[in-house]
Formats: structure tokens, C-alpha cells, sequence
């Protein structure tokens, strides 16, 4: 009503509104047609841009067309099925920095350059796997690794066929071969017994020159309750254990005690990880782990650095392992590691270098490095972004003005109304990004005034808002694309002022006794 153009004279109003009503037009055409209101409340638009809905029958329920477009999806889906792999890999580099901390001066007093200490690289580890997808229910997944320790090493590779044999479990053949063992053959099954409970089964057998070397290792696992989980695992064949463990997984914390009985390691373990809830991610982990081989302290922390990286640092400490340093950074599916071998003794002065040396050069870099960058390739996302939608945005500010000038006579009845009963007032409205931070003073405020498109909502005193982004309700449009915006509102209701600030999908109601201003303020 508020757009008809029969209701505007003024042949520029006129012409705004008539433009306007035929978005309003496009959106009664969706809605008032069961068949694509049906899609657009399941879908969104996405839903109605979909290709294929052409050559669906009309006559269709909405259950039908959920079908219908879970179909289309599928199709899609089995087109690209030969595009998709998931690659992951492990990089594995072991140091040995121990002439750091156990160096003989004795022996190096005639050598040259002996005043420097020896740190070499011992070992290496590369692993990499690729998934293909041949039919919706069967993978093919090729592995292989590469290893190296003092001069010595070898390598593998394996290819594992998997099929998806019903909603409950999946079946998994393996063969492999490499250079310092045998062909290997292996059969893995997964089955959910019931909804809490499931069981994997692994079998293999290792072809070498000393025979043929069988191996079964089976995990039955069981839900305790809506975070617990406990595990039951036996291993026979090669290092024969029985093994027990609780894992405890909240949205703050990750607990776990095990226990092992076997050939040749039997131990207790138990570790806790804090999770912070911040937007880093930030975790910090200790574990104490017991048994035959010895006695190992482990605590460490790790944090997110980029959309697709965390970095995260791991001290041990043992008896009789010495101290350690271990550094591995997640980059999306691929892992590097490096473990840092410091002593064999129980020094505190590796424990110390190693737990603060770390922490410095991480809080050096962040600070140095990993904050710019990051700040540089957010700025250049949201240029992107804003010269994408330049166009886009630059209409819909057209249209939110021409809005506005429409509503302008039925504000003023509005507010006649609202004070004529001593009702809700809107004073000023703006919308968009506040800074009131002083580490952000140098950032430029981004709001636009919305007070009469806010008014022109006002119903019998109140002002319902829902949880949505408000640059779509009439009269708005998004001044900052891509950045954080809220919605400040100081109004009048009952002669008194009143003031609230909401995010931008926050649901918003008034008036409320909450914002009201106190006269002393």
C-alpha cells in the first residue's frame, strides 16, 4: 500500500514507486505460488535459481519438492565426483639440538669451529593420500610414505578400496608393498551396532622374509552419555595390548585417562585440554603418562593463526626421554611437524628455553608478522568484495532513498498519532559500523540515518524487529558490505528517552524499561 503509485501525484515519487512496487510484485508472485513459495521457504533463493525446476510438474507438494531438489543436488553432485579429492599429508622433520645443552668442551677444544653447537637433522617423515570418488558409494584412497632415520630408510605404498554398504557401516579393502617389508594385505569393517554404540574391525597380514605376520585390532566404542564416550580396544599379532580409555569432549574442555596392558608397553595416561572461546581458538593441553618405558609430562598450547592455520607448540619432559620440543602447524589437511630433541637429562634450563622460547618468537611474530598480514588480506578481501557489489549496493541505496521519500507522509500521521497518545517516538536511528574503541579511532564510522524508515514500522506503540540482517527491511541498505554493523535507536515513549544499540541480526524489541536514560545520567 505504502508503494502503489495511485497513492503519489508527484510524477518523480510516482516513478520511484512504481519501481518499488514491482520488487513487492516479484516477491507476492513467489509467495503466492505454492510450488515456488515452497522451494523459496526450504531454499532461499538459491532454491529458485536452481536449473531444472523447469521441467518439474506443477502440481507438486512441498514434500515432493524437497525430493525433486534433493535429486537436482545429487545429479550435480555425481558430475563433479571425478573433480573431487581430499588430499592430506604429514611432514615429519626430527632435530637434534642436544649439543645445545649436553656438550663436552673437553672434546672440542682442538677441532674448528667447535664453538658452535652441533644441531642436525636425525630423521624424516613424508606421508601423503588422495580420495577418488568412482560411484556415490565407493572411494578409492592411494597412500604412500617416505622415512628416514640416521642414514637409513625406506618407504611404502598402499591403495584401499572403500564401500559404503548401508546407513550403519562401510567396508574397506587394503593392499600395500614397500621396500623393507613385504606385500600387505588388510580388511577393515565399520558397523554401528546401535545408535550409541559401533565396532571396527582391522585385519591384515605382512608378507616377509621371516613369514607371513597376521594382525587383528578390534575397537568397540559406546556413547555414555551426550559428551563421554568410552573406547574398548584389543590388538593381537604385532605389540599384542588390551586398551581402555574415557574421552570427555565439551565446548570447553577435552578430558581422557587410558589405560594399556601389552607387549612391550603397558601404561596410564591422562590429559585435560582447556578450550578458550575466543576467536584465535586458543587451547592449552598437560598430560601425565606412566608406564614401563617411563614417565612423561607433557603441556603445550595451540592457537589459530589464519582462517586455514593453527600453530601449536608441546613441551616434554621424561624420565628417561629427556626434554623435548615439539612445533606443528596445521595448514588446511596438510601437518608439519617438528620435534625437537634438547637433552637427555632433566635440565631446567632446557625446560625453561623451551617453554619460553617459543612463547616469544610466537607473540614476536604475531606481532610483527601474522597481525599485518592478516589485517592487509582482510582489508583486500573486503576491496574485493565491495567492488563486486559496488553496483549492487549503489541500487540499493537508490532504492532505500526513494523509500524514505515515499514514506514521509505516512510518518508524519504516525508520529501525530504516537504523541497525540504520548506513545513511541522515534528521535534518531542510524545503522551501520560504530566505532567506539579507542584501538580503533583511526577507523572511518560507516552509518546511515534511518530514523523515518524505522517510524514508518511503528505499530500501536511498539516496534517489532526479528532475527535478521536489517539492511533488508524498507528503507535500509548495507553502507559497510562485509563488516560488522548494528542498530542504534534513540527514542521517546511516555515523554521519556530512552536509547539501545543491537547487533545487526539481533532480534530487537521496544519499548523497554531497560533503555530507559536516567535522568541523572
Amino acid at each position: 500500500m505504502l508503494y502503489h503509485p495511485d497513492k503519489h501525484r508527484d510524477p518523480e515519487l510516482k516513478t520511484q514507486a512504481e519501481q518499488l512496487f514491482n520488487l513487492v510484485h516479484q516477491a507476492y508472485e513467489v509467495l503466492s505460488d505454492p510450488q515456488t513459495r515452497a522451494i523459496y521457504d526450504i531454499y532461499g533463493r538459491r532454491g529458485l535459481e536452481m536449473e531444472g525446476w523447469e521441467v518439474v510438474e506443477r502440481r507438486r507438494t512441498p514434500a515432493e519438492i524437497r525430493e525433486e531438489f534433493e535429486r537436482l543436488q545429487r545429479e550435480r553432485e555425481e558430475r563433479r565426483l571425478q573433480q573431487r579429492t581430499n588430499p592430506k599429508g604429514t611432514i615429519s622433520v626430527g632435530i637434534d639440538a642436544t649439543d645445545l645443552f649436553d656438550r663436552y668442551d673437553e672434546e672440542y677444544e682442538d677441532v674448528p669451529g667447535s664453538s658452535f653447537p652441533q644441531i642436525e637433522i636425525n630423521k624424516m617423515h613424508i606421508s601423503q593420500s588422495i580420495e577418488a570418488p568412482l560411484t556415490a558409494t565407493d572411494t578409492a584412497i592411494l597412500s604412500g610414505s617416505l622415512s628416514t632415520q640416521n642414514g637409513n630408510g625406506g618407504g611404502s605404498i598402499n591403495l584401499a578400496l572403500r564401500r559404503v554398504t548401508s546407513p550403519k557401516g562401510w567396508g574397506e579393502l587394503e593392499f600395500g608393498a614397500g621396500d623393507l617389508q613385504g606385500p600387505l594385505f588388510g580388511l577393515k569393517i565399520f558397523r554401528n551396532l546401535t545408535p550409541r554404540c559401533f565396532i571396527t574391525t582391522n585385519c591384515a597380514l605382512q608378507f616377509s622374509s621371516r613369514g607371513i605376520r597376521p594382525g587383528l585390532t578390534t575397537v568397540l566404542a559406546r556413547n555414555l552419555d551426550k559428551n563421554t564416550m568410552g573406547y574398548l580396544q584389543w590388538r593381537w599379532g604385532i605389540q599384542s595390548a588390551m586398551n581402555t580409555s574415557i574421552v570427555r569432549d565439551t565446548k570447553t574442555s577435552h578430558f581422557t585417562v587410558a589405560l594399556q596392558l601389552g607387549i612391550p608397553h603397558s601404561f596410564m595416561m591422562i590429559s585435560y585440554q582447556h578450550k578458550f572461546q575466543d576467536e584465535d581458538q586458543t587451547r592449552v593441553k598437560g598430560s601425565l603418562k606412566a608406564g614401563f618405558f617411563g614417565t612423561i609430562v607433557e603441556y603445550g598450547a595451540e592457537r589459530k593463526i589464519s582462517r586455514h592455520s593453527i600453530l601449536g607448540a608441546t613441551v616434554s619432559v621424561g624420565v628417561p626421554q629427556g626434554v623435548s620440543l615439539k612445533i606443528k602447524l596445521n595448514r588446511a589437511s596438510q601437518t608439519y611437524f617438528f620435534p625437537v630433541h634438547l637433552t637427555d637429562q632433566l635440565l631446567p634450563s632446557a625446560v625453561f628455553y623451551a617453554t619460553v622460547g617459543p612463547l616469544v618468537i610466537y607473540f614476536a611474530m604475531h606481532r610483527l608478522i601474522i597481525k599485518p598480514y592478516l589485517r592487509a588480506q582482510k582489508e583486500k578481501e573486503l576491496e574485493k568484495q565491495r567492488e563486486s557489489t559496488a553496483s549492487d549496493v549503489q541500487q540499493k541505496k537508490q532504492e532505500a532513498e526513494a523509500a524514505v521519500r515515499l514514506m514521509q507522509e505516512s510518518v508524519r500521521r504516525i508520529i501525530e498519532a504516537e504523541e497525540a497518545r504520548m506513545g513511541l517516538i522515534i528521535v534518531n536511528a542510524w545503522y551501520g559500523k560504530f566505532v567506539n574503541d579507542n584501538s580503533r579511532k583511526n577507523e572511518k564510522v560507516k552509518v546511515i540515518d534511518v530514523t523515518v524508515p524505522l517510524q514508518c514500522l511503528v505499530k500501536d506503540s511498539k516496534l517489532i524487529l526479528t532475527e535478521a540482517s536489517k539492511a533488508g527491511l524498507p528503507g535500509f541498505y548495507d553502507p559497510c558490505v562485509g563488516e560488522e554493523k548494528s542498530l542504534k535507536v534513540l527514542y521517546q515513549f511516555r515523554g521519556v528517552l530512552h536509547q539501545v544499540m543491537s547487533a545487526d541480526s539481533e532480534a530487537l524489541r521496544i519499548p523497554k524499561q531497560s533503555h530507559r536514560i536516567d535522568a541523572d545520567g
